[in-house]
């Protein structure tokens, strides 16, 4: 059977398998979030970065990318994913249903923040997340490089997000 992933974030372009089809898909309550500090990619221990997570809310609908694997590739896109996205526990993997831009409904795995992680920080406003995000770099590079690729990329596949808009043009002020 085909396994689907959902992307929201650096996923979305830069997944690092290669996906049989892409399609726009929505993940009804969840939103898209800059609420997980990152000490690994894109910041460090001493100076935390902030990546995307996707955080639970009533009423929310994330908007993003679903992209298919064969089964005969999934075990291996699988295990590629969880060396990616689990490396602190602080996403959990769970298969839910997105609805994808056709019409169709899927089950899709989607990596989803730990709200009792140590390294969630949902609730934080944008002028706070701009400042960390200006200044972080971690083992990936600048925090700035994953804010530009992700909102370049969303904004590529007509897919609006007005705080990572008004992230961008601020953390370009603020980084000169």
């Amino acid at each position: 059977m085909t396994m689907w992933v959902f992307g929201y974030g650096s996923l979305v372009w830069n997944p690092g398998f290669e996906a049989q089809d892409r399609v726009i898909a929505s993940l009804p309550g969840y939103h898209r979030s800059f609420c997980m500090r990152s000490i690994h990619h894109r910041g460090t221990d001493e100076n935390p970065g902030l990546v995307l997570a996707l955080d639970e809310a009533p009423g929310a609908v994330c908007h993003g990318v679903a992209l298919s694997v064969p089964p005969e590739k999934a075990p291996e896109v699988l295990e590629y994913l969880r060396e990616r996205e689990l490396i602190s526990s602080a996403y959990l993997e769970k298969v839910l249903e997105i609805d994808l831009a056709d019409g169709r409904r899927v089950e899709a795995v989607t990596y989803v923040i730990d709200a009792d992680h140590v390294q969630y920080c949902g609730g934080l406003d944008l002028e706070e997340q701009a400042g960390i995000i200006a200044r972080a770099v971690g083992g990936r590079g600048p925090n700035t490089e994953y804010l530009f690729n992700t909102a370049d990329h969303l904004d590529q596949l007509g897919i609006m997000d007005r705080d990572l808009d008004w992230l961008v043009r601020r953390v370009r002020h603020l980084a000169g």
